[in-house]
C-alpha cells in the first residue's frame, strides 16, 4: 500500500514498513468510535537492509521508548482525523529520525576552564559559605 505524498529520501522501502490502523483516542463523537484513523507504523531496524550498522545503532538509541528490545520502532500518529494524513505524518517522523541518525555525532572538543573562571567559582563558593555561616546561631564555648 503506497502513500501518494512525496517519498522522503530517508524512508525505508515499503516492504520493511508495517502499518496497522487503530481507533484514535480522545473526543470526537460517533466518528472517532467507528473509524480507524490512527496509524501505528512499525519498522524493524535490526533486520533492515536499508540501514548501515552505525546508523542502525544510533537510530535505535535515539528512538528510546519507541523501540523495543528487538529493535522494532513503533510510531503512532493520531493527530489528524484523516487516516491518509496520519500515515503521511508517521512516515515523515520515521524519515526524520533516520535522517538525524544518519548524521554522525559531532566530536566533543575538550576545553578547560580559564584561571579567572576557576578563581571566580572558588570565590563564589567562599561567599556562599560565609552566608550560610551567618545563618547559624553563634557557638558558645563552655
Amino acid at each position: 500500500m503506497s502513500v501518494d505524498a512525496p517519498r522522503p529520501r530517508h524512508l525505508p522501502p515499503e516492504d520493511e514498513l508495517e502499518e496497522k490502523f487503530i481507533r484514535a483516542s480522545g473526543p470526537g463523537g460517533q466518528h472517532v468510535n467507528r473509524s480507524e484513523t490512527a496509524v501505528q507504523l512499525r519498522f524493524d531496524a535490526r533486520a533492515s537492509r536499508f540501514l548501515t550498522d552505525p546508523i542502525r545503532d544510533r537510530l535505535i538509541e535515539a528512538a528510546g521508548q519507541l523501540a523495543d528490545q528487538d529493535g522494532v520502532i513503533t510510531i503512532r500518529s493520531e493527530s489528524s482525523r484523516s487516516q491518509y494524513r496520519n500515515r503521511v505524518e508517521a512516515r515523515r517522523r520515521l524519515a526524520a529520525m533516520i535522517e538525524r541518525a544518519s548524521r554522525p555525532p559531532k566530536r566533543r572538543i575538550k576545553t578547560r576552564p580559564s584561571r579567572a573562571q576557576r578563581e571566580k567559582r572558588l570565590s563564589d563558593k567562599r561567599h556562599k559559605q560565609a552566608i550560610r555561616r551567618l545563618r547559624k546561631p553563634p557557638q558558645v564555648d563552655e
